[in-house]
């Protein structure tokens, strides 16, 4: 197994970020990656260039086998078989290591379907959750593809609330089966898949996994969907008519379905940031290249102001939310290793990603809605060539609107950025609302901090303190349901996280040396991103408080709000000149 091996940092609990300070050595950046973690790249842009790229053409057009065969040139690499331990025939590579390889999956769409639906939802759960004997019995397979894998928990009537399956498990006279019956639908490789991982209620009641096979009797799949993008992976529905499953197939436990449901989609949507990072790194360099020679008024497209903008802002929210994904890897990566001085383990690894779970969310609603800004701006820069199905921005602008749906929405993952940690703030796990208390009744001025941007970063998490203290003092328990309000102090948290980890990248690098436009692209954002948080903030408070009462909060608002500005057009203009030069994304 790869590991980190820069010095260990500290360890933090989930979303604690809101109420400490943090210092750039204490985060994970990609300028940490080891040098076994960039040979694991340099292997996988080696097996894209000469085995995936080729054949994307047909993989698109889905040409019957195509992806299925590139995917077994994979195998050869061990690329199928990261994420499994190696004493069941798997490469048990690290986090960074499988974020290094998202990333570069991430540059289509419709090939990392496939990649990722297998050795990611498709595998993980019997790698966290399997017994001995199920381990033993799928893993090695999977690790040699000699079995697809697939995940099965989308059901017609239930979408994103999962626990309303109706797919059911009623146990055999002889006790020797469970009988399935119902259907699901979107399965990612669903129609090649040779295991699924099932969600049923047994007796209709108890929500529970089940490993079910392909040849089982009853398994059939559906025609292969017509979607707006990701043309060429499989999606399916997946029907189950009788479905005779041996109880030694049960994944874990009788009614305990959701937390093998949940925990999995926790890393699906840390995954889905780095896939974002690698989809948005692609589109910006077919963007940067197209500028230099595309010709308006006499001159090249690169040369307006307006196009240097839209480059410049595409690359700003990649390194943000770059930064954003490598910082949560860090995190968890930290906290598997100080559970224990052992080897870390899977059910270690699985602790560590479900304690930062809100963080995860944040990575999967900023990364799919950075990858829709660029693909967008992509669009716009090729002007009525972005609409012709020829180039690249086309596809890459269809392709990208899964991602606000995949892993749970967007809608429901920023439920989760406030709700969990406004839930372990009620079993006195999390110090939050004693935090916003103390900010809501706080009558001496704050202390001033003679750093502008550090200032800001604590602006912002004053000024969520505030709100969720008023929000909380007008709604209590009750405030969970106040969707909008939720929505709103969602995209506060999201905000203050974006600002920090960018701010303490961006520190890092200039500490070594290096982040010209790291620097540029930080001192930016954080004042683009204070004056967002302060409308969220003043949309929940007046939801929360009027008159009077409301116009004290949002003047305390504007006071944690108020900043110099920078000359950002100046600085967006150096940051874009930069790319230009490059012909890519650099820092």
């Amino acid at each position: 197994m790869t590991t980190l091996t820069d010095t260990p940092r500290k360890t933090t609990k989930g979303t604690s970020f809101l109420i400490e300070d943090s210092a750039p050595q204490d985060i994970f950046t990609p300028e940490d990656l080891s040098d076994e973690h960039l040979a694991v790249g340099r292997m996988v842009d080696e097996f894209w260039a000469n085995e995936v790229e080729p054949n994307l053409p047909a993989i698109r057009e889905k040409q019957p086998g195509v992806a299925m065969a590139v995917l077994r040139k994979s195998v050869e690499l061990g690329l199928t078989a990261m994420t499994i331990p190696e004493e069941y025939g798997g490469m048990a590579m690290d986090l960074p290591s499988l974020m290094v390889t998202a990333e570069r999956m991430g540059r289509d769409g419709s090939y990392g379907g496939w990649h990722s639906a297998h050795t990611g939802i498709g595998t993980l759960p019997i790698v966290y959750f399997g017994n001995e004997q199920q381990k033993r019995k799928y893993l090695p397979k999977l690790a040699k593809l000699e079995m697809l894998a697939a995940y099965a928990l989308t059901e017609p009537l239930s979408g994103s609330d999962a626990l309303a399956a109706r797919t059911r498990a009623d146990l055999s006279a002889d006790g020797k089966h469970y009988i399935l019956n119902g259907q699901k639908m979107w399965i990612t490789n669903g129609g090649a898949a040779d295991l699924f991982t099932v969600f049923a209620k047994v007796g209709g009641e108890k929500f529970t996994a089940f490993l079910v096979e392909r040849n089982f009797p009853g398994v059939s799949s559906g025609a292969e969907e017509h979607k707006m993008g990701i043309t060429g992976s499989s999606t399916t529905a997946v029907y189950l008519d009788n479905v005779p499953v041996p109880v030694e197939n049960m994944l874990g436990e009788i009614g305990r379905g959701h937390v093998i449901a949940f925990n999995i989609l926790n890393i699906g949507r840390l995954k889905l940031g780095p896939a974002a990072v690698g989809a948005a790194k692609n589109v910006l360099a077919i963007c940067l290249k197209y500028a230099k020679q595309r010709k308006a008024f006499g001159t090249t497209i690169s040369e307006f102001g307006a196009i240097q903008h839209k480059l410049a802002e595409m690359a700003i929210r990649i390194f943000v939310a770059e930064s954003m994904a490598c910082r949560v890897v860090g995190l968890i990566e930290n906290q598997m290793h100080s559970a224990s001085t052992e080897s870390a383990n899977g059910s270690q690894e699985l602790k560590a990603i479900e304690e930062f779970a809100a963080e995860c969310s944040m990575i999967k609603v900023y990364s799919s809605e950075m990858l829709d800004y660029v693909v967008d701006e992509g669009v716009q820069i090729h002007g009525g060539y972005g609409y012709h199905k020829d180039y690249a921005v086309e596809r890459a602008y269809r392709d990208s609107r899964i991602n606000r749906l995949f892993e749970g929405t967007s809608e429901i993952n920023r439920l989760v950025i406030t709700g969990m940690p406004l839930k372990r703030a009620s079993r006195g796990q999390l110090p939050l609302l004693e935090a916003a208390r103390a900010v809501l009744h706080q009558t001496e001025p704050d202390l001033a901090v003679d750093d502008a941007e550090l200032s800001l970063v604590r602006g912002a998490k004053n000024i969520f303190l505030l709100t969720l203290g008023v929000a909380h003092e007008k709604y209590g328990a009750k405030l969970e349901q106040q969707q909008e309000v939720i929505m709103n102090l969602s995209d506060i948290i999201m905000e203050v996280f974006a600002m920090e980890s960018s701010l303490l990248r961006s520190r890092k690098l200039a500490a070594a040396g290096g982040g010209v436009n790291a620097a540029d692209s930080s001192a930016v954002y954080l004042r683009d991103a204070i004056g967002r948080i302060e409308f969220s903030s003043r949309t929940a408070l007046s939801a929360c408080a009027q008159g009077e009462e409301l116009r004290q909060h949002l003047s305390r608002v504007r006071g944690y709000a108020s900043h110099d500005p920078v000359n950002a057009i100046a600085l967006r203009r150096q940051i874009a000149g930069r790319l230009l030069a490059n012909e890519r994304y650099t820092v």
